[in-house]
């Protein structure tokens, strides 16, 4: 009974932690959307091998970020990260057409995977500051997000190096750990 009042209390005072996955392909921003949420200054990445792990507190409530390469060679390894994920923040580069495809094939084959049953999924469609690039409405349609069903999900429009988008993408997420 103590045990459970520790957790009751630690469920007021959010100090449990909230795992968190980054993925998307590789150049879309991943690393760099991290360290703005960090540092709120942008820090010229190399790209990801492996992994990149940092905890992110917002009001209280903790997030364990995981960013994960998107080289294609180290897309296979992506489920190896899944277990207890609460949220995916999937990464598209909105310049990127070519590779929608491909970002698209990712994404149902992680919302088709047992361990993510839970998780829901915020969309940032990064790059909106540059020329060109698709918006969250092309995007969401490409994506055919409105079947996504049994998942919650919010797109974001953002712009990694500037941090804009990245606040209202948080604060969604930060509904949904209270909305459980």
């Amino acid at each position: 009974a103590m045990g459970q009042l520790i957790a009751k209390l630690m469920g007021i005072f959010g100090n449990q932690e909230h795992k968190v996955i980054i993925v998307g392909l590789d150049n879309a921003g991943k690393t760099t959307i991290l360290y703005q949420f960090l540092t709120n200054e942008v820090v010229h990445t190399c790209p990801t091998i492996g992994s990149n792990v940092e905890e992110i507190v917002l009001r209280k409530t903790h997030f364990l970020m995981w960013d994960i390469g998107g080289q294609e060679a180290l897309r296979s390894t992506w489920n190896t990260y899944y277990s207890k994920t609460e949220f995916i923040i999937l990464v598209i580069d909105s310049t990127d057409r070519d590779r929608l495809l491909t970002t698209r094939e990712e994404l149902y084959k992680m919302l088709a995977h047992e361990a993510l049953r839970d998780a829901s999924v915020l969309i940032f469609a990064n790059k909106q500051d540059v020329k060109d690039s698709m918006t969250t409405m092309e995007i969401s349609r490409f994506l055919t997000l409105s079947a996504i069903k049994d998942h919650p999900w919010h797109i974001q429009g953002c712009c990694a190096l500037t941090g804009e988008g990245l606040p209202a993408g948080l604060q969604w997420m930060l509904s949904r750990t209270t909305a459980n």
